[in-house]
C-alpha cells in the first residue's frame, strides 16, 4: 500500500513512486518486444545523425517517437523522422513487432527499403500507416505486397523514377496515397482505379504524361487529388463529376486543354479547383463557383466574359483568373467572404462596381492591372478596411485620387501607374501609416509632393512622369525605410536639402528643373546603387564623392551643365556623361557616352526590377544603416568590458569576445589591429545590403573579414549588447564548412564588428557575372551549388529552429575558392528586431530578383522563401545570366521558354555547355529542372532545402 503523507513535498514524493510503481506493475511490454526495441537501440545509436534520446533502463513505451496501445502492453507506433539515422539495417528489425499499427520514418537519410522489411512489414495484419516521405529512395516503385490492411502510403519527396505498374494493386484498404515530388515517368496508372476505398491521392511535381486516366473517377470516396506540376496532357475526364466526395482538385501547371469542365458545379463538396498554368480554352461555365471557396484559373487561354455569378456564392474566398483574355465587365455582385480578387492581365472594360465594395470586410488582395478599366477609382473602396494591396495599375483610369483611400489602415501596397489620374496627391495620404509601396507613376498628377508623405513608413515611392511642381520635402529624420525614390520626369525645383540615408535601390531626379552644383547631401547616401540627375540644370565639377560611393553600379549625368574633369570611377560603375559640353572625360573605360534614352532605361530597370516585373516590388521592405559613425576610441587590452578615453582612431568598444576554439584563429586575431582596419575606407572590399567588409591584416600575416552591422540603427539592435552577444556566442558554436561561422566579435556604442575567414575569391556574383565568369566551369558551379544547399540545408534544420537568411543572392554567397561556396549573414536572423518597425518581417524581404512572389501576400520571410531564393541562384549557375538582366527577372525569362525537356538546351550558359561533355550537360538540365521546382509559384510545392540537397546530390 502506498501512505499519502499531508505535507506537500512527501506528498510529491510519494506520488510519483506510487505512478513508478503502477507503470511498472501495469506497463510490462512482452519479452520479444522488449529485446527487439534493445536490438533497434543497438543499431540506431550508431547510425543517427542527432544526439541519441532513447535510455535503454525505461520502459519503450516512454521512448521519444514511440506510443503504445492502452495500458501499455504493446507497441502500436513508431515514429524516427526525428532521429534521422543514415542507415536502412534497422528496418527489417521494425517488423519484428507485429503489433505496429504505424512506422514514420520521414526525413531520414535513407537510400533504400530492403526486401526484408517489405517481406517482413507485410504481414503485420493490423499496419495502417507509412511514411517513408523526404529521404534518398532511388529506383523504380517497389512492390508492397501483402500490405493488405495499409491504409496511408507516403512516399513523397525521394528519388523514385520509372512507371508505375501493378506494384500498387495489392493496396486494396488503401486511403491515402502520396507520391509527390519524385522522378516517375509515363502515363498515370490506371491500376488506381482499383483502390475503391481511396480518398487522398497526391501525384504532383513528377514527370507523368498523357491523359488523366478515366478509371480514377472509379474511386468514389476520393476527395483530395493532386495531379499539379506533370506534363498531363487532354481533357478532365467527365467520370470526375461523379466523385460525389471531392474536396479539392488541383491540376495546375500541366499542358491540360480543352474547356473547363461544367461538371464541377454539380459537386456540391468541391471546396478547391486549382487549374491555372494550363492550356485550357472558351469560356468560364456559369454556376462553376457554387461550391467553391477557392477557384484558380490564371494563365489560361480563357476568353469571354466573366459569368455575372462567378463571384456571388456565400462561400467564395479566393478567385485568380489573372492573365487570360476574359473581356466585358467586373460583375457588380460579390461575396461577403471574399478575401482575394486576381483579374489582372486581361481585357476587362468599363468601370469597376462600387456597389459590393461596402459589404466586403474580408477583401485584402484587389488587383485589376493590365486592363481596359475606364471611369474613376471608387471612393468606396475605402470601405475595405482589410484591403493590404491595392494594384490598379495600367488601365483608363480617370479622375482625381479619393481621399476615402486614406481611410485603408491596413493597406501596405497601392499600384496606380500608368493611368489618366488627375489632380493632387491627397495630404490624408499620411493616415495610411502601414503604406510601404506607393506607385502613381505615369499619370497626369499636378500640384507639390505633399510634406505629410513623409510622415509614411515607405519602402519605394514613385512619382515618376507626371507634372508635379514645387521642392522635394524635407524628408530629414523621416522616410527610414525608404529604399527608392523615383521622381524623375516631373517639374520639381529648388534646393534639395535633404534625402533619406536608406535609399539603396534607386535615386531618379531625371527630366526636372534642378540647377546648381550636384548637393552634398547625397555624398550620405553610402549604399545606393542607381543614381540619376540627367536631364537637369545641374552646374559646376563632378563631385568626387560620388567616386568613392562603393554602392553605386550606375550613374547617369547627362545633359545637364557640368564641367571640369570626369573623376575616375571604379570599373563596375557603369556612367553616362554626355551632352555636358565644358565636361572633360579624362577617363572613358567604364563611361557610356553612346547610350541611349532607351538603353538608359533598361539599365535602370536592372536594378530596379521589382518596379518593372510587378512581383517583388513588394517583397523588398528593407531598411539598410549603412551610415558609417563618427566616433571613435581606443581599446583598453587589459579592460576590454570598460569604457576609456577618447581617441580618435579606433570605436569605444563596449564587449569583446572570441568564439573560435580553433587555436590557429584565436593566435592570429588581433582586436587592436582590426579596428584600426575598420577606420579606413581602403580597407573596404564588400558591401551587402546589410554590411560592409573591411580586410583586416593581422601581426602574423593571416587576413580575416571584419563585418560592420550599424548598431545604431532602429531596426539593428536587440536592446542590450549583451543580448546580442549572447546569440553570437551560439552562433559561434556552429560547424558546418559551407557557412560563415563568427569567430569573434567586437561591440561598440554605435556598431557590431564580427570576425570571418577570409574568402579569397569574394562573392559568386562577381565571379559568375565577371571577369572569372568564363572560367567557372560546370564542375565548379555543381560543386557551389551542392555547397550552398549544404549550408541552407544545415541552417535550416538547426536543432534550435530554423536560421533564416534575410537576403540570400548570389551576392551573399561568398567563395573560399572557385569550388567552395560559403552562406553569409547568418547572424541577421538575431540581429534585426522587427517590433521596431511599423512594418512586418518583410522589411528584410532580400534582394531584386530573388524575392518569392507570396512576399506581396504574406509579408514573411520563411523557408520557403530561402528556397525560392536558391532556385535562382541555381538558375544562375546554369543559365550564367544575373537574377535580373535588361530589367526582367531570371526566373520570368527561364519560365517564359518551352515547357519542353529537349528544348531547353537554349536556356544553358553557351560558355559552359559548348565546352561541356554530353553528361555534363544532362546534369544541367537535371539541375535546371531542381530550380524550377525550387521557384514554383505556390510555397507549398517547393520542396525543402533537404530534399533539394538530395535531389542536387543524386544529379551528379
Amino acid at each position: 500500500n502506498c501512505t499519502v503523507y499531508s505535507t506537500g513535498q512527501k506528498m510529491s514524493r510519494y506520488l510519483f513512486l506510487c505512478f513508478f510503481l503502477f507503470q511498472l506493475v501495469y506497463s510490462e511490454l512482452p519479452s520479444n518486444q522488449i529485446t527487439t526495441m534493445n536490438n533497434l537501440y543497438e543499431v540506431l545509436r550508431n547510425y543517427t545523425a542527432s544526439e541519441f534520446a532513447w535510455n535503454r533502463d525505461t520502459n519503450p513505451c516512454l521512448w521519444r517517437g514511440v506510443s503504445c496501445s492502452s495500458g501499455n502492453s504493446t507497441i502500436t507506433v513508431i515514429s524516427l523522422s526525428w532521429l534521422s539515422p543514415s542507415t536502412s539495417d534497422f528496418l527489417p528489425i521494425l517488423c519484428q513487432i507485429d503489433t505496429l499499427q504505424s512506422i514514420d520514418v520521414s526525413a531520414s537519410y535513407l537510400s533504400s527499403i530492403p526486401d526484408g522489411f517489405l517481406t517482413g512489414c507485410g504481414g503485420i495484419t493490423g499496419l495502417k500507416l507509412l511514411n517513408f516521405s523526404r529521404n534518398r529512395l532511388v529506383g523504380s516503385l517497389p512492390n508492397f505486397e501483402g500490405f493488405a490492411a495499409l491504409e496511408y502510403l507516403d512516399l513523397s519527396r525521394n528519388q523514385f523514377t520509372g512507371n508505375i505498374g501493378l506494384q500498387l494493386n495489392g493496396l486494396v484498404s488503401l486511403k491515402g496515397l502520396n507520391l509527390g515530388y519524385n522522378h516517375f515517368n509515363g502515363s498515370v496508372p490506371t491500376s488506381l482505379g482499383k483502390l475503391m476505398l481511396l480518398e487522398q491521392l497526391v501525384l504532383s511535381a513528377n514527370n507523368f504524361q498523357g491523359k488523366i486516366p478515366e478509371e480514377i473517377g472509379n474511386c468514389k470516396n476520393l476527395t483530395w487529388i493532386d495531379l499539379s506540376v506533370n506534363q498531363l496532357s487532354g481533357s478532365v475526364p467527365d467520370i470526375f463529376g461523379e466523385l460525389s466526395k471531392l474536396e479539392v482538385l488541383i491540376l495546375s501547371s500541366n499542358t491540360l486543354s480543352g474547356g473547363i469542365p461544367t461538371f464541377l458545379l454539380n459537386i456540391p463538396t468541391l471546396l478547391r479547383f486549382a487549374a491555372n498554368q494550363n492550356n485550357f480554352t472558351g469560356t468560364i461555365p456559369p454556376g462553376i463557383s457554387r461550391y467553391l471557396e477557392n477557384l484558380d484559373l490564371s494563365y489560361n487561354m480563357l476568353n469571354g466574359s466573366i459569368p455575372v455569378d462567378l463571384l456571388t456564392p456565400p462561400n467564395l474566398q479566393s478567385v485568380d483568373l489573372s492573365y487570360n483574355s476574359l473581356e466585358g465587365s467586373v460583375p457588380a455582385n460579390m461575396s461577403s467572404r471574399l478575401v482575394r480578387l486576381r483579374l489582372g492581365g486581361n481585357l476587362l472594360n468599363g468601370t469597376f462596381p462600387s456597389s459590393s465594395l461596402g459589404i466586403l470586410p474580408n477583401l485584402t488582395y484587389l488587383e485589376l492591372e493590365s486592363n481596359k478599366l475606364t471611369g474613376t477609382i471608387p471612393p468606396e473602396l475605402g470601405l475595405c478596411k482589410s484591403l493590404a494591396l491595392l494594384n490598379l495599375a495600367e488601365n483608363w483610369l480617370t479622375g482625381s485620387l479619393p481621399v476615402q483611400l486614406s481611410n485603408l489602415g491596413n493597406i501596405q501596397v497601392i499600384k496606380l501607374q500608368h493611368n489618366n489620374l488627375v489632380g493632387e496627391i491627397p495630404d490624408q495620404f499620411s493616415q495610411m501609416t502601414r503604406l510601404q509601396t506607393l506607385n502613381i507613376s505615369w499619370n497626369y498628377l499636378n500640384g507639390s509632393i505633399p510634406h505629410s508623405v513623409s510622415s509614411l513608413n515607405l519602402v519605394h515611392l514613385d512619382l515618376r512622369r507626371n507634372h508635379l511642381s514645387g521642392s522635394i520635402p524635407d524628408f530629414r529624420g523621416s522616410l527610414n525605410s525608404l529604399l527608392e525614390l523615383q521622381l524623375g520626369s516631373n517639374q520639381l525645383t529648388g534646393a534639395i536639402t535633404s534625402l533619406p540615408g536608406s535609399l539603396q535601390i534607386a535615386l531618379n531626379l531625371s527630366n526636372n528643373y534642378f540647377e546648381g552644383p550636384i548637393p552634398d547631401i547625397l555624398s550620405r547616401l553610402t549604399g545606393l546603387e542607381v543614381l540619376d540627375l540627367s536631364n537637369n540644370r545641374f552646374s559646376g565639377e563632378i563631385p568626387t564623392f560620388l567616386s568613392t560611393m562603393d554602392s553605386l553600379t550606375l550613374l547617369v549625368l547627362s545633359n545637364n551643365q557640368l564641367s571640369g574633369v570626369v573623376p575616375s570611377f571604379k570599373p563596375r560603375v557603369t556612367f553616362v556623361v554626355t551632352g555636358n559640353k565644358n565636361l572633360i572625360n579624362a577617363t572613358t573605360t567604364n563611361s557610356n557616352p553612346s547610350l541611349s534614352e532607351k538603353d538608359k532605361k533598361v539599365a535602370v530597370g536592372v536594378v530596379v526590377a521589382a518596379a518593372a516585373a510587378g512581383v517583388v516590388a513588394v517583397g523588398i521592405i528593407a531598411v539598410i544603416a549603412m551610415t558609417i559613425s563618427r566616433r571613435f576610441y581606443r581599446i583598453s587590452d587589459e579592460h576590454p568590458g570598460l569604457m576609456v578615453e577618447d581617441d580618435l582612431s579606433q570605436p569605444k568598444v563596449i564587449k569583446r569576445k572570441l568564439l573560435t576554439a580553433n587555436g590557429i584563429h584565436s593566435s592570429n586575431i588581433d582586436f587592436a589591429k582590426a579596428m584600426e582596419a575598420v577606420t579606413r575606407p581602403s580597407s573596404i572590399v564588400l558591401k551587402t545590403r546589410f554590411s560592409t567588409y573591411y580586410k583586416a591584416i593581422m601581426p602574423s600575416g593571416k587576413s580575416y573579414y571584419v563585418k560592420k552591422l550599424n548598431w545604431s540603427n532602429k531596426i539593428f539592435q536587440l536592446h542590450s549588447h549583451e543580448k546580442f552577444g549572447e546569440e553570437l556566442e551560439v552562433l559561434g558554436k556552429l560547424s558546418n564548412s559551407n557557412v560563415m561561422i563568427p569567430l569573434a566579435y567586437v561591440l561598440s556604442v554605435d556598431s557590431a564588428y564580427l570576425f570571418y575567414e577570409l574568402a579569397e575569391k569574394g562573392t559568386l556574383h562577381d565571379v559568375l557575372h565577371g571577369n572569372l565568369g568564363n572560367d567557372l566551369d560546370w564542375a565548379s558551379r555543381y560543386s557551389i551549388a551542392v555547397g550552398v544547399a549544404q549550408g541552407l540545408a544545415f541552417l535550416h534544420g538547426y536543432t534550435s529552429g530554423p536560421i533564416l537568411l534575410f537576403d540570400l543572392s548570389s551576392k551573399s554567397i561568398l567563395l573560399k575558392s572557385l569550388k567552395e561556396p560559403q552562406v553569409g549573414d547568418i547572424e541577421l536572423c538575431k540581429v534585426i528586431d522587427p517590433s521596431k518597425n511599423t512594418g512586418s518581417l518583410s522589411t528584410i524581404a532580400g534582394s531584386v530578383g530573388y524575392i518569392p512572389p507570396e512576399y506581396a501576400y504574406t509579408m514573411r520571410v520563411t523557408m520557403a522563401g530561402n528556397v525560392y531564393s536558391f532556385g535562382i541562384l541555381l538558375l544562375e549557375l546554369v543559365t550564367g545570366k544575373p537574377a535580373v538582366s535588361e530589367g526582367t527577372e531570371l526566373a520570368r525569362w527561364v519560365l517564359s521558354k518551352p515547357a519542353q525537356q529537349d528544348k531547353w538546351d537554349h536556356i544553358l550558359d553557351f560558355r559552359v555547355a559548348k565546352r561541356s561533355s554530353l553528361a555534363a550537360r544532362s546534369q544541367m538540365v537535371a539541375i535546371l529542372r531542381i530550380a524550377l521546382a525550387c521557384v514554383s509559384i505556390s510555397p507549398e510545392a517547393r520542396p525543402k532545402m533537404k530534399s533539394v540537397l538530395r535531389m542536387l546530390i543524386h544529379a551528379r
